[in-house]
């Protein structure tokens, strides 16, 4: 709740502001007390009455329920540092199997603690230390080889490289789930925001980001798992040439788009969107071709052009962020 209050002066020229009396109270502020000031790049002035107490642990107790494995990823994302999912008799099987499995997912969460009635997961990171675009980058160098291997194992129909594209989604789903818990501790913490570099409006773009690359790697385990479908069925020459053309110019603009958005380069963002036409036209070609080859295939090739299209779509979005 905001609160005006006059700027006073003191005859030897001094400026202050009278703390409201409430929150002096509520902080045991009394006559003497030390408080700390920041001064933030915007020109705001932090009070923190607290600056040299240790932050207490954020702690999380969840009963076992159907939403287990989504309420433990909800938790870790809010930034709780302790998670203890406890029951009143004994916590089952398959319940011990979705914590477990749940925490293999989410990457820094261990379990510490495992009873015959209670699980208790900690984070190893208790403080951001690692900068979001760091973070972000290691994804999107995730994603952009899942797009390149997808597509290769679509043209080539390599069953094993497929399988390798959908095991690698859990990894990339580790740092977008680390990400997005960072940012969210970033803007509960006006400090932390000041000592990494990164102020809230970023933090918003950096989520509307990491959300994009997570969705190309989502679209990368469908073309996967298309292949899977077609169990080693191989393009004609013509089509594995046209997909690889396609790949390569959606690869293009997946790259571009993220040093765009890095670098704030608005040419450069300008330029993924101008490579919407020679995309669109090597759909038409892959689809023209393709009614030219086998009928049987028609589905899983418009599905794998359709795929190949959000990777690019995906693109434009991300360097959109830039303007």
């Amino acid at each position: 709740m905001s609160e005006l209050r006059k700027v006073q002066q003191t005859p030897t020229g001094t400026f202050f502001v009278c703390l409201p009396r409430d929150w002096a109270q509520k902080n045991d502020l009394k006559k003497g007390s030390l408080v700390n000031l920041d001064v933030t790049a915007d020109g705001k002035l932090l009070v923190d009455p607290k600056y040299d107490a240790e932050p207490l642990p954020r702690v999380a107790t969840l009963g076992v329920g159907p939403y287990l494995g989504r309420q433990i990823v909800g938790s870790y994302l809010l930034g709780y540092d302790t998670i203890n999912v406890e029951a009143k008799d004994r916590i089952d099987a398959e319940a011990r199997k979705i914590v477990k499995s749940t925490a293999n997912s989410l990457a820094g969460l261990e379990i510490v603690e495992e009873t015959i009635s209670k699980i208790s997961l900690q984070s190893l990171m208790q403080q951001p230390t690692s900068l979001p675009q760091k973070i972000l980058q290691r994804n999107h160098a995730i994603a952009a080889g899942m797009v390149r291997d997808a597509a290769q194992a679509f043209i080539s129909g390599d069953v094993e490289l497929a399988k390798n594209v959908i095991d690698r989604d859990v990894e990339s789903d580790k740092f977008y789930f680390l990400l997005v818990r960072i940012l969210r501790t970033i803007l509960q913490s006006p400090r932390l925001s000041e000592k990494l570099g990164i102020s809230p409006i970023e933090c918003l773009d950096y989520r509307l980001a990491a959300s994009l690359i997570e969705a190309v790697g989502d679209a990368c385990v469908q073309l996967a798992s298309n292949v899977l479908a077609l169990n080693g069925t191989k393009l004609s020459g013509e089509l594995r040439r046209l997909f690889s053309e396609l790949q390569c110019a959606c690869c293009e603009a997946d790259g571009e788009a993220l040093k765009s958005f890095l670098c704030k380069d608005i040419a450069l963002a300008e330029h993924v969107r101008s490579l919407r036409k020679g995309i669109e036209s090597t759909c038409l070609s892959i689809e023209r071709e393709a009614k030219e080859n086998s009928v049987d295939l028609m589905p899983q090739i418009l599905a794998a052009v359709s795929f190949l299209k959000q990777v690019y779509e995906r693109s434009v979005d991300l360097a959109d962020l830039v303007v």
